[in-house]
């Protein structure tokens, strides 16, 4: 599943593609306030996963232009380095019961060796430049991670405010559920700063 890195998105990426320097500090994505988990179409995350990690960022580009980047999976590895490959098992747009298969590695930690991750994704639900929920599991050497991802879009002053919420279950990340859950947030956390130094980059209102 997106969605994910040790989470379906753990592998912490120290650059973006796009740009030489380091993203801005202004600029980080940051945890999201405690709130309601985020859905789409009435369907999130795993309610009962231990692992588990929320974050959003504001996009200073169009909907259409961050919305085109997010669904064209096959796209994915052209702006984020930890996405080795991505593949569509199905053709036309993004839509519910679309699945791709994807590939990241993962680095060595006190749970596992280091590995790459075999991921299948299943889109569950979607409504085009709205939101995404994406299901599946991942595998690697000594590694099992069932994943939920969500993914929320919504236009503000300026851009978009990129919102992302995914959990994990299997037995090596709830045998470590804080290493676990720091993995997953550092991913996240790379996810978004590559969609926003993509899409401004784009826009032409990016730092690079």
């Amino acid at each position: 599943m997106s969605s994910s890195r040790v989470a379906l998105f753990a592998v912490p990426l120290a650059a973006g593609l796009l740009c030489a320097t380091a993203v801005p500090a202004a600029a980080a994505p940051h945890e999201a306030r405690p709130g309601a988990s985020l859905t789409c179409r009435g369907h999130g995350v795993d309610p009962g996963a231990l692992v588990r990690h929320r974050a959003e960022t504001v996009i200073h580009a169009p909907l259409r232009t961050v919305w085109r980047l997010q669904a064209d999976v096959e796209g994915w590895p052209s702006w984020q380095a930890p996405v080795r490959s991505a593949e569509r098992l199905d053709g036309g747009p993004l839509r519910a019961g679309s699945a791709f298969r994807w590939t990241a590695p993962v680095p060595p930690n006190p749970a596992t060796p280091a590995t790459s991750l075999r991921i299948t994704s299943t889109v569950e639900q979607l409504r085009a430049g709205s939101c995404i929920r994406w299901t599946g599991p991942a595998d690697g050497e000594g590694l099992h991670i069932d994943g939920v991802h969500v993914w929320n879009f919504t236009e503000v002053e300026g851009g978009v405010r990129v919102g992302t919420e995914e959990t994990h279950t299997g037995p090596q990340v709830d045998a470590n559920v804080p290493m676990a859950t720091e993995l997953l947030r550092q991913g996240l956390d790379a996810w978004l700063r590559d969609l926003k130094a993509a899409a401004e980059a784009l826009a032409g209102e990016g730092p690079c």
